[in-house]
């Protein structure tokens, strides 16, 4: 029978998604931190900062909210009216914006929002644009795409973009006001109407729905009202509307409490995983030789020992032991720790990857192990048997040897690939949310995505 107290207090799933987000992002930091300071380019201490910036942004549980869109799109004014004051600055002539600017919004009084403004899409060109844009989706856990009217092809294009970033998205429709024939039904049937057959295109059909648009008029264009006086007397003025800002107030608002928790820890991680992957491919970048030696040597001693062994079931055995401890060793030597369960899983996904070398290496120690035994125990001190078994030693030793060299080869692979696994690696606590997450939410639309970016039982061995 359940307990009451129990079920009431048990953290909810989205807390449980920051823990462990938390946790993953501390555990990596905690393994690279001990690298000396001297010893550290300034790329990889850039992503070590990635990891100690982003698990601050977890402790404080700090959303950022990106505002895209092309020039004279209202996208400042929509960032004013939800601030409900002018912070940034407005005007009729395009490109006011320079430059990405961060503000902080808190629309409850408790939820921690930045909001990123940014230059028009159009305003920006090639290299500058698309480094902008990287830097800012990358720190993004919402899009926010500002259109006015009807979607251009640009816009178009430029959402297909964003749309490779893997992160949620909403359609605002600004100036709804000067459009009051447009309709969320009618603005999502043009956006479909301009996509093609492309595998892009059903991404980002499949992310943005009819209720990913939002209709919103920012910055009302000022109306005139007739005024009354009580001598009769009357008078005509513009009067400026409030902004019509409730819309995406709610959306917002609705779309973090529901999921986003679980949005933020997911961004944090794929962020982490990036970094960490490059601070693998470094540590096992420079010790590249020292490996290589100890993979030489695992090799030297495997085929030796096999060879000079003379009983068949510990030729098998022996060569399981020393590959295991080869594994081992590589991961101790690159700070990679593996546990035991760990271990196993590679040990059988290399059998898999590379069952034809290994598997015929287990074949040959049988059937070589099995000849020399009989050579030796047949011959007794007849000496013509020596040549055959010694033989049959060097043919199964140089097979042993190639194999702990290819089981070396592969485990390098496995680590530079894997640093993200293990019971808190990155990838594994985004396969955990993405497992649990409910399929009417938008982190349940990203799932293929981020599952193919990979996350998989085990990384790939090549």
């Amino acid at each position: 029978m359940t307990n009451p107290e129990t079920t009431i207090n048990a953290p909810a799933p989205e807390s449980l998604d920051l823990d462990r987000a938390r946790a993953s992002l501390k555990q990596s930091l905690s393994r690279y931190a001990a690298a000396k300071v001297g010893e550290v380019s300034p790329s990889l201490q850039s992503d070590l900062d990635t990891l100690a910036n982003t698990l601050a942004k977890l402790e404080q549980t700090n959303y950022s909210i990106a505002v895209f869109g092309l020039v004279s799109r209202g996208k400042s004014a929509v960032l004013n009216a939800l601030m409900g004051k002018k912070v940034l600055e407005t005007g009729p002539l395009n490109g006011v914006t320079r430059f990405p600017r961060s503000i902080r919004w808190s629309p409850d009084g408790i939820i921690q929002i930045d909001l990123i403004d940014t230059p028009g899409l159009d305003e920006i060109d090639g290299e500058a644009r698309a480094q902008m844009s990287a830097e800012v989706v990358r720190q993004a856990d919402l899009i926010l795409f500002i259109i006015a009217g009807d979607i251009t092809q640009l816009e178009y294009q430029s959402l297909r973009e964003l749309r490779q970033a893997q992160k949620p998205l909403l359609l605002v429709f600004n100036k709804a006001d000067l459009y009051p024939e447009q309709e969320r039904q009618t603005i999502y049937q043009q956006l479909q109407s301009l996509s093609g057959d492309t595998v892009s295109d059903e991404l980002l059909q499949r992310l943005l729905s009819a209720d990913e648009v939002v209709m919103v008029a920012a910055d009302p264009t000022a109306i005139q009202v007739r005024i009354e006086y009580p001598d009769g007397t009357k008078k005509f003025e513009r009067e400026q509307p409030a902004p019509q800002i409730a819309p995406l107030q709610d959306k917002i608002q609705e779309l973090l409490a529901r999921e986003g928790r679980s949005l933020l820890a997911i961004n944090a991680l794929v962020q982490a995983r990036a970094a960490e992957a490059n601070l693998a491919k470094s540590t096992l970048a420079g010790m590249q030789s020292e490996a290589n030696a100890l993979v030489w040597q695992f090799a030297q001693y495997k085929a030796i020992a096999v060879a000079a062994n003379p009983v068949a079931i510990f030729d098998v055995l022996g060569g399981v032991f020393a590959d295991l401890l080869l594994i081992r060793s590589l991961a101790k030597l690159y700070n990679l720790p593996m546990t035991n369960y760990e271990i196993s899983k590679l040990f059988s996904g290399i059998l898999f990857s590379s069952g034809s070398l290994l598997l015929g290496e287990l074949a040959t120690s049988i059937v070589f192990g099995v000849g020399k035994t009989t050579a030796l125990i047949g011959s007794g001190v007849n000496l013509t048997a020596i040549p055959g078994y010694l033989g049959a030693g060097a043919i199964q030793g140089a097979i042993a040897g190639y194999g702990a060299y290819a089981v070396g080869k592969a485990t390098q692979a496995y680590l530079e690939a894997g640093c993200t696994w293990g019971q808190l690696g990155a990838n594994t606590v985004i396969q955990e949310i993405l497992d649990r997450v409910d399929d009417a939410t938008i982190i349940s639309r990203l799932r293929d995505e981020l599952l193919a970016t990979p996350v998989t039982e085990n990384p790939p061995i090549s």
